[in-house]
């Protein structure tokens, strides 16, 4: 009887599902891939992490929403909402959220709803500060204006992130 109760619960084990397990940072120990915004007006992007990798190209947005995807000592392999990416020095990497609106003419609401007032509308490519996060919807701030708008609509925060 014993043997049956300890083989059925190892059956159930195995067909539990298992939670995926949160990648951390080796140098940080923050987990990966995580949002981060440029802290700079003007960051080198390079194509490994140190000063004699060549320069791919150069951000020039200040407060740009970038996702880390790797770390490797004072280097940060970042990737922004096209997709292209390369290393970049830690120092010009904020921790303050952005993220970038990718619709054009985004209602801002009063409240987490879309029948909600409309405060302000953004047109596309702004960058946002970002503020809480419910299950669907994110306060968003630029211009003064402020309030919530769908997560879909914008780029620099995980579907699933919930933020207070």
């Amino acid at each position: 009887m014993l043997a049956r109760m300890v083989a059925t619960a190892a059956v159930a084990l195995m067909a539990a599902p298992v939670a995926a397990e949160e990648v951390r940072g080796p140098v940080t120990n923050l987990p990966l891939p995580r949002y981060v915004s440029l802290k700079a007006s003007e960051s080198n992007v390079r194509r490994g992490p140190s000063l004699t990798h060549r320069i791919d190209w150069i951000y020039k947005r200040r407060d740009m929403p970038l996702e880390i995807t790797a770390e490797h000592g004072h280097w940060r392999r970042v990737q922004d909402s096209d997709g292209a990416g390369g290393w970049v020095h830690y120092s010009l990497l904020s921790g303050v959220r952005t993220v970038l609106v990718q619709q054009d003419m985004l209602e801002l609401h009063a409240r987490a709803d879309e029948n909600a007032p409309v405060t302000a509308k953004l047109a596309l490519g702004v960058i946002a500060y970002l503020g809480d996060c419910v299950e669907t919807w994110c306060v968003l701030e630029a211009g003064g204006y402020e309030g919530w708008a769908p997560k879909t609509a914008v780029w620099g925060v995980d579907p699933e992130e919930l933020r207070n």
